[in-house]
C-alpha cells in the first residue's frame, strides 16, 4: 500500500475533526492522520480505496483546500 501526502489547509484539531467526518466511512479507521505541527498541515493517507481526487474532493467538502505533493 503506497502512503501518500496532501498538504492541507487545516488549522487547529476542529479543522481535523471536520476533515474526519467527511473521510468517516470512506477510509478505513486509523488509515491516515494531519500533521498539525508540519508547515503544510501534511495529511498522509495509507489506503488504496480512494483516488487522489476523491481525497481532496472530500477534504474540501470539509472545507479545507489539499492538494497532493
Amino acid at each position: 500500500m503506497e502512503k501518500r501526502t496532501f498538504k492541507t489547509s487545516a488549522k487547529c484539531n476542529g479543522c481535523v475533526s471536520r476533515i474526519d467526518a467527511a473521510l468517516e466511512g470512506r477510509l478505513a479507521d486509523g488509515s491516515w492522520s494531519i500533521d498539525l505541527t508540519s508547515p503544510d498541515k501534511l495529511l498522509t493517507v495509507e489506503d488504496d480505496s480512494l483516488s487522489d481526487d476523491d481525497i481532496v474532493t472530500l477534504v474540501k467538502s470539509a472545507g479545507f483546500k489539499a492538494e497532493r505533493l
